[in-house]
């Protein structure tokens, strides 16, 4: 799974909330459970050893001779055990009950394991590719939006919601040149993720001096990607609202969309029965009134709020154990 945000220079903290408690959660896991994932967290997610790729790679291969059945199965059984073991469990559910405050409480657990569900799958996704086929059911929604801007390039904002991770492939199975905007991260995992997205035929942009690349990638005609719900350091983000709070959000794509006067949509893969199905929004075009801040900002309203009406409407698909909104104004 891709990650694009900084640290934030704000450490201010709001009040503890014990969310186990409150949602009749079970208890923090143990000292001996902790210890276990931060093994397993060396060893497969910070700096590559030989061992880490070697695992990944054996670990990968047995993936792919999966059906992609078991593969569900096994990811919606990750995800339930890492909820049980309370894997920002917290986080998940205060994320759920700030964005859904008039839901009850079993059904926000139920959300919350069932994102752990899909956010496990898009992660064997990616790490396996090559998983669309030709029996993938692929329901196109509003494709003609996007016809006729394939030559031409145009920037598409997405989010880590349904199946994202298989965006690469559907734009490379219809022969689209597309550039993304990805932060590189150490470890095993995060370098089979890597060279997966290359495989499919994925440019990959650096976020530090990501504008220039967008604009790079446009001027060469590509469609250039970027998810845009994920935080950044209050110094490099702009603030719109998202489920009814100031969010810090991504700003870069609407900047290259002000700059190069090219349109942009929102692309969302939803995860159906057998296939996904792919939602397109927009065009979102730039305002050109003077005031170039302001244009960024509200354009980068604009996709959010798009953003949120789907995830409102299939709220399971969507990453909630994110830290969203923990850079405040």
């Amino acid at each position: 799974m891709q990650k694009l945000e900084t640290k934030s220079k704000q450490r201010g903290k709001g009040p503890s909330i014990n969310l186990g408690a409150v949602d009749g959660e079970l208890q923090s896991p143990s000292n001996a459970d902790k210890a276990f994932r931060v093994s397993m967290e060396r060893f497969l997610v910070r700096p590559a050893s030989y061992l880490g790729a070697l695992a990944v790679r054996i670990g990968v291969a047995v993936l792919r001779r999966l059906s992609p059945g078991m593969r569900r199965a096994l990811a919606f059984g990750c995800g339930n055990l890492a909820f049980v073991l309370g894997i920002r469990r917290r986080v998940t559910l205060d994320n759920l009950r700030m964005a859904f405050p008039g839901l009850c409480a079993r059904e926000r657990r139920r959300i919350a394991r069932a994102s752990y569900g899909h956010m496990f799958l898009s992660a064997l996704e990616g790490l396996c590719g090559h998983t669309l086929s030709k029996s993938t059911c692929v329901e196109l929604m509003n494709w003609h939006l996007l016809e006729g801007h394939f030559e031409k390039g145009f920037l598409v904002a997405s989010a880590h919601f349904g199946s994202w991770e298989l965006m690469a492939e559907l734009f490379s199975a219809r022969g689209i040149s597309m550039a993304a905007v990805v932060r590189p991260l150490a470890g095993a995992i995060n370098a089979q993720l890597f060279a997966s997205r290359q495989e499919a035929g994925m440019e990959l942009i650096h976020p530090k001096g990501a504008l220039r690349g967008m604009l790079k990638a446009l001027k060469a005609r590509k469609v250039v990607i970027q998810l845009i719900d994920q935080s950044l350091s209050a110094d490099r983000a702009v603030f719109v609202p998202f489920f009814g709070r100031m969010t810090a959000t991504a700003p870069a794509l609407s900047m290259a969309a002000v700059s190069s006067k090219v349109p942009a949509y929102l692309v969302l893969s939803e995860r159906i029965q057998g296939g996904m199905r792919v939602w397109v929004e927009g065009p979102f075009v730039a305002q050109s009134t003077g005031d170039s801040k302001g244009d960024v900002v509200l354009h980068v309203a604009q996709m959010t709020a798009a953003l949120e009406a789907h995830i409102r409407r299939c709220p399971e698909q969507w990453m909630w154990m994110h830290r969203r909104w923990k850079v405040r104004p």
